[in-house]
């Protein structure tokens, strides 16, 4: 018999495999569950059904574990998904045979998006969380968790191969899924090109399913010629080829607006566009299909000799050429390339028997070098997801009966024409116009920078070099100074102890600091005259983040630079002087979250520590449709006016911003966007501008006009309804309010509604945890936006097309805490509107007592018995009446989300006088006559302010009086009637007493004397301490 060998298996590539490391390193402030004071605690760490179990550390409240574990992530590009559950018991075991089971002590629930990579992560202490609502639990535990890659070789085991199974059909993977009864059954899962076709155009993030079919498109080989046949290069086509029909792609459905008087400043629903609910949410439904004509210029070959050559495109009555033609290193000058995209708006009616020319010159010597020509009913449509078209190559081909002087035309150029929708991804890096600015003109999409609040702890400084002819008695005034970039502040004065030569402060100083950290730190020693007697630099990305309250250890630092007395003296091994040291603790904080918005209208509200986030609970999806009736805000040539509109989106820390719409008072942008939501009491702001960058040098700095801008709060959107409607975009000039045109916009916010992840954000804290353990103070915080603010501009300023710092601040509310005259109005009747439902019940009540109702009041008195008899009754029928109050009001619920309110800004009658005054900036700039009489003005007011809180002063001091016998006979004839109060409810039911108050306040008008109660004429004349002041 003779044997075959077996084959020889070709060694498998390694593939990588990630791992997780959880270090589970101490817990603290535990509860005690043994039932004798105390806990003997142990850690399960279960991540992809793995468990694990760390020892168990003895009657102790804070153990400590130092154990680290390691997991196999099951799919890298699915970890955000993932879940790390770590949960914490108390051993019975150790509990003397008191306990029954291993108490639960809490939990952490840690997602795959909060996993660090190696080498960037921290010791974070997770708060432990309940499993129930009835649990009782506290402390928290500390954790390191991260991540990395390692490669990983495959061998094979020997053994019989396994029995062959029926292949499934070719291009369709099989998975395996295991039912109930143990049996395997193989299902398949969706295919590469399915998962190809989900994905969103690069600048926007969308979820969704995928399509259900996907169509890949070839070039049509049916084309025109340029006088003579230029056939493709190959000519073989496919035959299911899909050409454009007239019934394929749908006309756009107009959106029809129903247009006010310009002073309807209420936001409206724009009709015409049905929305109705579907099974499957596809990308881009929020807005209109627009049509394209996309053109991809390539390359080209075999050209005849030419110098710089260009192509131009030519369609109908539009014009457009491409940008000079590069080459290959070694290539020849007949080889040129372009490798760029243009788009054209397609218009079915002008451009029913037009043709698409594409043409090759010579720029210095305007030769034509050749050129195709397309008949545009044969090109073929492309519609997202469907997979990029191909370019082919084509015949360029001259003129019938062309000059000779022409030059000759040979070789041929690759490019593909299609038509399609701005949902194509092509379309955001796409040419429509050959001007100059049309880098100003695209859409892009822009992420702030991330920012730390960097925690600078002034300690104490030692060995300075003090000028010595101070006077007797005179401790030196020394103060640290320090600097961030732009950020600089001082600390107070330093105590100087009387034994040693130290310097002490103890002072926090706070600054923001934005990635990527290449600032330097300085801090700088000065005495009274701003003399430097030291300074240290220390790099930002050197220091210490920390993402909770723990300590952070300190360091002494030596100072250079010192101008003191004995500065001069060199310093060990003959380096820099000498001139003291100094002593500080700092840290980046990750558990704050750096505010650069105001706090009322904050879109993002997550620390800066990405370890500390917690999972997305839904996508706020907004559709920009465009704007109507624009106001000009430029004058053209010939007295026209023009308006150059873009849009501007912010939410968290992404902007977004549409492509800008030239010459037009009705643009149409018909772009979509998406967020993740992470808090949904946040505000989504969109604002309109004016360019003005594209017509100038980037240098002279021409800013970008304010058009007007909405907010939008995403608490108030139902979940997964879609909004389609028309906001007002309104403007305060110092001339008064004006109306600049409006804006249509469609947004969704898709939430599961009774997710419990959801519901429960409104119990949690608004902001991070640090932001309450270490509280910043109110000036201080606003100092920090604001820094935060110039940040974010800067960093914007450095993208292309950049986006203005004048853009940012209007966007981020930059002015919100300015004084105006206005504003101190609106808040005021803002507060007398919260009041007013007192102010109501007050007067339900006086109607009550005077019977201007018979039957109301006869019911009221029926109710105050049964309340007084079964007191019990109160709390329920209290939270009863609240409850029909709500559900009374649900009739009059926003339809819509609601826009800026004129009435309620006191925007739409207002003094000139105070307009100018809100509007002038901090040195005032206007005359001195003015500025006085706005401050004598501003002195009246304040005047009031004063009365009112000596009024309510008084009150309170009336309120002491009655017992504190600054007016003996007053104090004499309170507590007797006190006393006799005292002896009549201890005699007399209290039941029997509520009725007969009851009744006396509710008693007809005929048994009332007009003059007010002897009561209230009695606490009016008790004294105050207002006959004291000065």
């Amino acid at each position: 018999m003779t044997t075959t060998a077996p084959p020889v298996q070709q060694p498998q590539p390694p593939r990588t495999v990630r791992k997780l490391i959880v270090e589970v390193l101490d817990a603290r402030n535990l509860l005690p569950k043994d039932g004798q004071g105390s806990s003997s605690p142990y850690v399960v760490v279960d991540f992809d059904g793995h468990k694990s179990r760390t020892s168990t550390v003895c009657r102790n409240l804070n153990p400590v574990w130092n154990e680290s574990f390691e997991f196999e992530v099951p799919d890298p590009k699915t970890m955000e998904y993932d879940e790390l559950e770590i949960e914490v018991y108390n051993d019975k075991k150790m509990s003397n045979g008191n306990a029954r089971k291993n108490h639960f002590l809490g939990r952490v629930k840690i997602y795959g998006s909060q996993f660090a990579k190696k080498g960037e992560e921290g010791l974070i202490y997770f708060q432990l969380e309940k499993k129930s609502v009835f649990s009782w639990i506290r402390g928290e535990i500390g954790l390191r968790v991260y991540y990395f890659d390692e490669l990983v070789d495959e061998q094979k085991t020997e053994g019989p191969p396994p029995p062959e199974k029926e292949a499934p059909p070719p291009g369709i993977p099989v998975a395996q899924a295991v039912a109930e009864d143990g049996k395997v059954i193989e299902v398949p899962v969706p295919t590469d090109v399915a998962m190809e076709a989900s994905q969103s155009p690069p600048d926007v993030t969308i979820e969704e399913a995928p399509p259900v079919v996907t169509v890949h498109p070839e070039h049509m080989h049916n084309h025109h010629h340029y006088y003579h046949h230029a056939q493709p290069l190959p000519p073989q086509f496919p035959p299911e080829v899909r050409k454009m029909q007239a019934s394929r792609v749908p006309e756009a459905e107009s959106v029809g607006f129903y247009r006010k008087q310009n002073r309807d400043f209420s936001p409206k629903v724009i009709s015409g566009k049905a929305v109705g609910e579907s099974e499957r949410i596809m990308p881009y439904d929020l807005v209109e299909p627009m049509q394209f004509l996309f053109i991809r210029i390539v390359k080209a070959r075999g050209l005849a000799a030419n110098h710089s050559p260009y192509v131009r495109i030519r369609v109908s009555n539009q014009h457009v050429k491409s940008k000079p033609a590069n080459y290959r290193p070694g290539e020849s000058s007949a080889n040129p390339e372009w490798n760029q995209v243009f788009s054209l708006p397609h218009n079915k009616l002008e451009w029913a028997n037009s043709n698409l020319e594409i043409s090759i010159w010579d720029t210095p010597s305007a030769h034509f070098l050749g050129g195709v020509c397309f008949d545009l009913s044969d090109v073929p449509v492309r519609e997202s997801p469907d997979s990029p078209l191909a370019p082919q190559w084509y015949r360029l081909e001259g003129y019938a009966g062309e000059d000779p002087n022409f030059g000759v035309v040979s070789g041929d150029i690759q490019l593909a024409v299609w038509i399609g929708t701005q949902a194509d991804e092509a379309f955001q890096e796409s040419w429509s116009t050959d001007a100059p600015f049309v880098a100003y003109t695209r859409s892009k999409v822009y992420q702030s920078p991330k920012m730390w609040y960097l925690r600078v702890t002034i300690i104490e400084v030692q060995d300075l070099h003090i000028i010595p002819n101070l006077p007797p008695l005179t401790a030196p005034e020394i103060r640290v100074k320090a600097q961030l970039g732009f950020q600089s502040t001082r600390t107070r004065r330093g105590v100087m102890n009387n034994h040693t030569t130290s310097i002490f402060w103890h002072e926090d100083l706070v600054f923001v600091a934005g990635e990527p950290l290449e600032d330097n730190l300085i801090l700088l020693v000065e005495d009274r005259t701003a003399k430097e007697l030291g300074h240290v630099m220390i790099p930002v990305d050197s220091i210490e983040q920390r993402h909770d309250e723990r300590h952070v250890g300190s360091k002494w630092f030596s100072l250079d630079g010192g101008t003191g007395v004995g500065a001069g003296a060199g310093g060990p091994a003959g380096g820099p002087p000498y001139c003291g040291r100094i002593h500080v603790r700092m840290c980046l904080e990750g558990g704050y979250h750096v505010l650069d918005e105001a706090a009322h209208v904050c879109s993002d509200y997550r620390p800066t520590a990405k370890q500390l986030w917690k999972p997305a609970i839904g996508i706020l999806e907004l559709g920009i449709l465009g704007a109507r009736s624009l106001l000009p805000m430029k004058s053209m040539a010939g007295g026209k006016g023009s308006t150059d509109a873009y849009c501007v989106a912010k939410y968290g820390k992404k902007w977004v911003r549409t492509r800008t719409i030239t010459d037009t008072c009705d643009p149409r942008w018909n772009e979509q966007y998406t967020w993740q939501v992470y808090d949904p009491c946040t505000v989504l702001t969109i604002g309109v501008f004016d360019n003005w960058r594209m017509y100038f040098d980037p240098a002279e700095g021409k800013p970008d006009f304010r058009i007007g801008k909405i907010r939008i709060r995403v608490s108030t959107l139902e979940s997964n309804k879609v909004y389609t409607n028309s906001y007002p975009l309104l403007v305060l000039q110092p001339t008064g309010l004006k109306k600049m045109g409006e804006i249509e916009v469609a947004i969704r916010f898709s939430c599961p509604s009774v997710l419990p992840e959801t519901c429960a954000i409104y119990g949690q804290p608004l902001l991070p945890r640090m932001h309450y353990l270490r509280p910043l103070g109110v000036a201080q915080q606003e100092a920090l936006r604001g820094a935060a603010t110039k940040m974010v501009a800067a960093w914007l300023a450095r993208s292309e097309p950049l986006l203005g710092p004048e853009v940012v601040r209007y966007m981020l509310d930059a002015d919100s805490h300015n004084w105006s005259m206005r504003k101190s109005k609106a808040n005021w009747f803002r507060i007398v509107a919260v009041l007013a439902w007192a102010v109501g019940l007050a007067k339900w009540l006086d109607d009550i007592r005077r019977w201007k109702n018979p039957i109301t009041t006869v019911l009221v008195h029926l109710l105050y018995l049964v309340l007084v008899w079964y007191p019990d009754l109160i709390v329920p029928t209290g939270f009863l009446y609240v409850f029909l109050i709500g559900v009374w009001y649900y009739r009059f619920k926003p339809k819509i989300p609601a826009g800026m309110d004129t009435r309620l800004s006191h925007a739409e009658v207002v003094d000139p006088d105070e307009l100018d005054e809100e509007f002038d900036p901090i040195p005032s700039s206007r005359p001195p006559d003015i500025v006085r009489i706005r401050y004598d003005r501003l002195r009246i007011l304040a005047a009031r302010v004063q009365t009112t809180l000596g009024d309510l002063a008084t009150q309170g001091e009336r309120v002491q009086a009655l017992v504190s016998w600054r007016d003996p006979r007053a104090t004499k004839l309170f507590i007797g009637v006190c006393l006799t109060i005292t002896v009549v409810l201890y005699a007399v039911p209290p039941k029997m007493v509520a009725v007969a108050l009851g009744f006396y306040f509710l008693r007809h008008p005929m048994f009332r004397d007009p003059m007010p109660p002897a009561s209230l004429n009695f606490f009016r004349r008790l004294p105050s301490l207002s006959d004291r002041l000065l």
